[in-house]
């Protein structure tokens, strides 16, 4: 059986609202970190082609041609100008490919959160026995241990990627240059693509469990729901008192208006249209009350004690109700079907019949 301070309720879209407001979401550091080495990695192998063409260039500038006669700060500065341009459009293409991956992680973890609060100074951070407090945590505890579990896990995926290139590591000795720089180049792109994806699943087992950490995190025990309740919508008690209070007056106009009524209209029980015409008096019949349900049978009620007829006519009590308010004449396009029943309800209590309703301008 469920304890009050049980948190055992979902929670509320009001409660991921506030927490969203404060800057709490489901974030993973791991993951934004992971995801930005594998695709760091992969945009270095598909665009890095003019980096190597750069630093081939540079090096055959710096290495060959004619000696430098000077080398004061004129000259110097000069060269590197000269040399800043290629080397911003080879680095450029990376960076804005770095950019653009870390910037779609965030957003994928937490969206955008605009939170100025967080600019203020929090001197609570800076507390020594607070910060004492979170060192000995288990959340660090938790951090501890699965970085520990990150560090065995890179070693055994680097120690696996290169036991399987130990062959390649031996023949070395009868390659030439160019060709130990393209197996070298090789074999540390994949193994650092290898422990990449490795430090990925990783990130996304560390964003799964911050996921289920944030969400009990937000469970609500019944006393909080019950005050979140009462702070959006009111007291219920208060609020049970109100809607009896307006229920109880609108009674008390239905025992007002409906006497007056000359006749009304039913669908048969579930909707109820009080007419009231006096052709010295009113231009077209008025609508002086109109119910659903038990507003509905209240009607009928008033209207049987007090001799009143009630006509069953389901599309014309329909019409009445959705498109009359209260105190207000019936439109032009209902003058027939009510003109009609009023006649009927004249001859009934034997009174002359009254002037035809005038439709208005």
């Amino acid at each position: 059986m469920d304890a009050e301070g049980d948190k055992s309720q979902e929670a509320t879209q009001h409660r991921r609202q506030q927490a969203r407001e404060e800057g709490q979401v489901p974030r993973s550091q791991d993951l934004g970190s992971a995801v930005l080495l594998v695709g760091g990695l992969w945009v270095l192998f598909s665009l890095s082609g003019g980096l190597v063409t750069y630093f081939a260039d540079y090096s055959q500038r710096q290495f060959g041609g004619a000696a430098w006669l000077t080398a004061d700060s004129g000259f110097l500065l000069e060269t590197w100008i000269g040399e800043l341009s290629p080397l911003a459009r080879a680095l450029l293409p990376l960076l804005a490919a770095g950019m653009v991956i870390s910037i779609v992680t965030s957003l994928f973890q937490g969206g955008i959160l605009f939170l100025p609060d967080k600019l203020m100074p929090d001197f609570s951070r800076v507390d020594p026995l607070q910060g004492f407090r979170r060192l000995f945590s288990m959340a660090s505890v938790v951090r501890l241990v699965f970085g520990i579990f990150k560090v065995i896990i890179v070693a055994a995926v680097a120690y696996w990627s290169l036991q399987g290139r130990y062959e390649d590591l031996l023949l070395m000795a009868f390659l030439t240059l160019p060709q130990i720089g393209a197996l070298l180049f090789d074999i540390l792109f994949w193994t650092s693509m290898k422990i990449a994806a490795a430090l990925l699943m990783l990130a996304v087992a560390d964003y799964a469990y911050q996921y289920w950490k944030y969400e009990q995190d937000l469970m609500m025990t019944n006393q909080e729901v019950r005050e979140e309740m009462k702070n959006l919508q009111g007291d219920p008690q208060i609020l049970s008192r109100r809607r009896a209070a307006q229920r109880q007056l609108v009674l008390n106009r239905l025992a007002k208006t409906v006497p007056k009524a000359d006749v009304v209209v039913t669908n048969p029980t579930e909707l109820a249209v009080a007419l009231r015409y006096d052709d010295q008096t009113m231009l077209a019949p008025v609508v002086v009350a109109k119910g659903a349900g038990i507003l509905a049978q209240r009607i009928r009620k008033l209207a049987l004690e007090h001799g009143i007829p009630i006509i069953e006519k389901k599309p014309l009590a329909q019409a009445l109700y959705k498109d009359v308010e209260v105190n207000h004449p019936i439109p032009d396009k209902l003058y027939a079907a009510v003109a009609e029943i009023l006649a009927y309800v004249y001859q009934l209590k034997g009174k002359p019949l009254p002037k035809a309703p005038t439709p208005q301008s």
